[in-house]
């Protein structure tokens, strides 16, 4: 079960703080597909936020692929097997090559070398993909596996501020 925590004071806007972390739990394994997330209502209240905010959030997770909206059945974690959701991986992937080639330009044009800028891009993906973490057989980092019992594969909680719960 994860737990989301949102800070009101920061510059991100919440819908995307509640993104950010449903989409980092899916890579983790904390959420697998199938599993369902809170009603929009509920996370809302648990949250203390306007659920339009969350319904943002579940909007823009459906549209990017990673959330399934079955109407009154709620949202829930999509397959990444599944062929629409495997069209739109590609798509992301096409994305994230022009984003990382404007990264590296604007590196090399403020006099970065290439050395450096694979040495940091090298340190995100680790971070991104759990180095120091036990590795399955693909050679991919062996997440935790938190399987939901029926309900809701997320605890809420508020945060005010990093790190402090309500």
């Amino acid at each position: 079960m994860m737990i989301i925590r949102i800070d009101q004071k920061a510059e991100e806007p919440l819908y995307l703080q509640i993104r950010s972390q449903i989409i980092a739990a899916i890579a983790t394994g904390e959420l697998e597909p199938g599993q369902a997330l809170p009603s929009v209502r509920s996370l809302a209240a648990d949250l203390g936020i306007n659920l339009h905010t969350v319904n943002k959030a579940y909007a823009v997770l459906r549209d990017e692929g990673y959330v399934l909206m079955r109407g009154r059945s709620g949202a829930s974690i999509a397959d990444p097997c599944e062929e629409d959701r495997a069209n739109r991986t590609q798509a992301e992937l096409d994305k994230m090559e022009d984003e990382l080639f404007a990264l590296a330009l604007g590196h090399r044009a403020r006099g970065g070398s290439w050395g450096e800028f694979l040495e940091c891009s090298q340190r995100q993906a680790a971070r991104a993909y759990g180095a120091g973490e036990r590795c399955d057989a693909d050679g991919a980092p062996a997440a935790s596996k938190h399987a939901a019992q029926g309900g809701s594969a997320i605890k809420h909680d508020v945060a005010t501020s990093p790190g402090t719960l309500l």
